[in-house]
């Protein structure tokens, strides 16, 4: 268990185990969960990672990617449409 100390502004600093842990750096942020026990700290870039990762489940499999290559080919499809369509009108 980490300890950490309450300033008189509701500041705290927290361990340096915990930090690295989290790996959490000089200006990150920290998201306090609500559960069954209290709260639980966690670095809320992971829980966006996670989210990501949760909504692009399957998509690559529908979209019929297989390599890395194929992830490339389909970028620059994208980008080429987008470039079409942002030079339509200068025709």
């Amino acid at each position: 268990m980490e300890l950490a100390k309450i300033t008189s502004k509701g500041q705290i600093t927290l361990p340096i185990e915990l930090r690295r842990k989290l790996n959490l750096k000089e200006g990150g942020k920290v998201a306090f969960i609500e559960n069954h026990n209290g709260y639980t700290v966690v670095n809320p870039l992971l829980i966006a990672i996670d989210d990501a990762q949760k909504a692009f489940a399957g998509e690559a499999q529908r979209l019929g990617l297989k390599t890395e290559d194929d992830v490339v080919a389909i970028v620059k499809e994208v980008r080429q449409e987008m470039w079409e369509e942002q030079n339509a009108d200068s025709d």
